[in-house]
């Protein structure tokens, strides 16, 4: 094991067997072994006393999981650095973060030590490693895959879903997470929405070359309420976090200091605010709804500047901004996915795709094409 596969891996493991290999997160219940959640706090509670249903299906499809992957404490940041378990290498640029807060399952898969990785994504959590790493990554639509048995518990948010190095990895992993999944009937001449956001330039030049070897004609589109989706998000998920583990405080013993700051200030969060940010939730997933009235998808870079430097990541709220371009699909719930292209400089970024309520299959089938026509994907996977 090189050090980004020996980082990447929390506790090893064998559930299933079969050639295709995957690894969990850290926040999905494994019969016998304690939830930890990255957190040393939790390596201390009573071991889960079933498996999560995710974990069942995927053994039940042949799947052989192989270990539990490391994750940024309870999945509340965006660097992947984690002090307790260790920080994984993002393994082709380990100068960068790996991303969080799925950052071991999106190293294991990019390092090629397992097949695929199965994370949660509230805030982009699958679609930031994934970008960071080069790889691809799927936050299904809000719902649709069971997260019974899955920390933490309550959330209007959090998704489960897959990580891959190509879209076919990401149809097999879903497959056998939702019966009847079905991504080989791709639309025919789908309508595409460019959607207006800001990003860095080496970004926007890496995503406009991509976009440009698809053959379809985008059609530039705008979201009134993306930038107030961003900030409802934070919002929500401070509140939720909060909710969930405000029992903690206020010592919060065994809690990284990032975190345990974060919940300190999740504490701060009123009802008016919460109210406001729940309203601007379902104004938000209105006007998504309605653009999807006269387009298939959307399509948009996943990261808006290249990943920062892990010197550049010792101040982890500093990072939430890397979540600008994703978040607002978590607080609409709709199913988006990342896939793989570069800088001229060869740094890692991403296209972000993204589909209607109920259409993931479709979006899976789609990716797919884009994929077939992304030059610099074939380089990455």
């Amino acid at each position: 094991m090189n050090r980004s596969d020996s980082a990447a891996i929390v506790r090893p493991l064998m559930l299933g067997s079969g050639s295709t290999r995957a690894v969990v997160k850290d926040n999905f219940a494994i019969a016998g072994l304690p939830t930890s959640m990255g957190s040393a706090r939790f390596a201390r509670v009573p071991p889960a006393q079933a498996n999560a249903v995710v974990v069942d299906r995927l053994v039940r499809a042949g799947i052989a999981i192989t270990g539990r992957a490391a994750m940024h404490e309870l999945a509340y940041g965006v660097t992947g650095r984690n002090d307790w378990s260790g920080t994984p290498l993002n393994p082709r640029w380990p100068q960068r973060i790996v991303g969080g807060s799925s950052s071991g399952c999106a190293a294991a898969v990019a390092s090629g030590l397992v097949d695929i990785g199965i994370g949660t994504d509230t805030g982009g959590s699958i679609r930031l490693p994934a970008a960071c790493c080069g790889i691809v990554g799927l936050k299904p639509g809000f719902g649709l895959i069971d997260h019974d048995g899955v920390s933490p518990a309550n959330s209007t948010l959090d998704c489960v879903g897959p990580m891959a190095r190509n879209v076919s990895g990401i149809v097999q992993a879903m497959a056998a997470m939702v019966d009847g999944f079905d991504a080989d009937h791709p639309i025919d001449r789908p309508r595409v929405g460019m959607l207006a956001c800001q990003a860095d330039a080496p970004v926007k030049q890496a995503f406009d070359a991509a976009i440009g070897r698809l053959e379809i004609e985008p059609h530039p589109v705008s979201l009134a309420l993306f930038d107030q989706a961003f900030d409802a998000g934070l919002t929500i998920i401070a509140a939720e976090m909060w909710s969930e583990f405000f029992w903690l405080a206020p010592e919060f013993d065994g809690i990284g200091a990032d975190v345990a700051n974060r919940l300190r200030r999740a504490a701060q969060i009123d009802p008016a605010s919460l109210a406001q940010a729940r309203e601007i939730k379902r104004a938000f997933t209105a006007e998504v709804d309605d653009l999807f009235t006269r387009y298939d998808f959307l399509v948009l870079p996943t990261i808006d500047s290249v990943p920062p430097l892990c010197t550049q990541a010792d101040d982890p709220l500093q990072q939430l901004r890397l979540t600008r371009l994703v978040r607002p699909f978590n607080v609409s719930g709709h199913p988006a996915i990342t896939l793989p292209t570069l800088t001229e400089e060869g740094l890692p970024v991403g296209i972000q795709i993204v589909g209607p309520m109920g259409r993931d299959g479709p979006l899976c089938a789609f990716a797919r094409q884009v994929e077939a026509k992304i030059e610099n994907s074939k380089e990455i996977a």
